[in-house]
């Protein structure tokens, strides 16, 4: 089949998307995920672009660039290729880290630019991992709350800022505002459905105990009757997984999955 041609934007903004090959995970612990900004770094000081907005999720990661040399592709491939060595090296692994082609947009016009970098940083709220987007580590919205921070260099926050206000406080606020509001935007997606199988299921677990409680492992689920019960309930009200899949899925008693209420949650 004839691959479509990648759409250039005459801005040179871009909404891109990186997923893992099948949609494996590419980040296992926060040192992957440290590595992959560590290598978004480094491109970044190497090559003529901007970067906006980021977002890592467990099998993929979004970003939002301006790419001021027309060579995106070739940027893109640096960056995947980077962090496959580090990932399969790190694994003793071989083979494809992400899918084949990255998936990217044209970003044309500033309300726009706008509403794709309020997209990429309400993602783990859309995943159902946080509830609000400074409780996920993993994006750059901390890097606009706090960004005369020396890390938050990575991303050209002051160039959104200084669209949104001339005070640099009055346009945080306003920032955080414009994040939070109410909206219907798509753009790229991983969505292909509800969680209907214990694979997906399973791979949404993961992200969830990432992100809201990285101290237990999966064992732990089973003797941690708050813990599981929360679990349960997330599981109820987040998946389309009937009683029994739940069950199987945490290694409990069908009655354990039955007697918790998802309302109460």
């Amino acid at each position: 089949m004839t691959r479509l041609q990648r759409k250039y934007s005459n801005t040179g903004c871009y909404h891109i998307m990186l997923r893992g090959n099948e949609k494996k995970n590419i980040f296992l612990d926060d040192e992957d995920r440290q590595k992959f900004i560590n290598v978004m770094d480094k491109k970044n000081s190497q090559a003529e672009l901007s970067l906006y907005a980021y977002c890592l999720m467990s099998n993929h990661v979004h970003l939002v660039l301006k790419d001021r040399t027309n060579e995106l592709s070739l940027i893109m491939k640096g960056i995947a290729t980077s962090y496959a060595m580090y990932f399969n090296n790190r694994y003793s692994r071989v083979g494809h880290v992400f899918q084949d082609r990255f998936k990217s947009e044209a970003v044309e016009d500033e309300r726009y630019l706008m509403a794709v970098i309020r997209y990429v940083h309400r993602n783990p709220i859309k995943a159902k991992l946080v509830e609000s987007p400074e409780g996920y580590k993993w994006s750059s919205y901390w890097c606009y709350m706090n960004p005369d921070e020396p890390t938050a260099n990575l991303v050209d926050t002051q160039y959104i800022l200084n669209t949104i206000a001339d005070n640099t406080r009055s346009a945080i606020r306003e920032f955080e505002r414009f994040i939070m509001e109410n909206n219907d935007d798509k753009f790229l997606d991983m969505d292909e459905g509800g969680i209907r199988t214990l694979e997906d299921a399973e791979l949404y677990l993961n992200n969830y105990l990432q992100s809201n409680w990285p101290e237990f492992s999966r064992k732990e689920i089973r003797t941690n009757r708050s813990l599981r019960n929360e679990i349960i309930a997330v599981l109820r009200k987040n998946t389309e997984l009937p009683i029994v899949g739940i069950a199987n899925l945490l290694a409990v008693n069908r009655g354990v999955v039955e007697r918790v209420r998802p309302e109460n949650y």
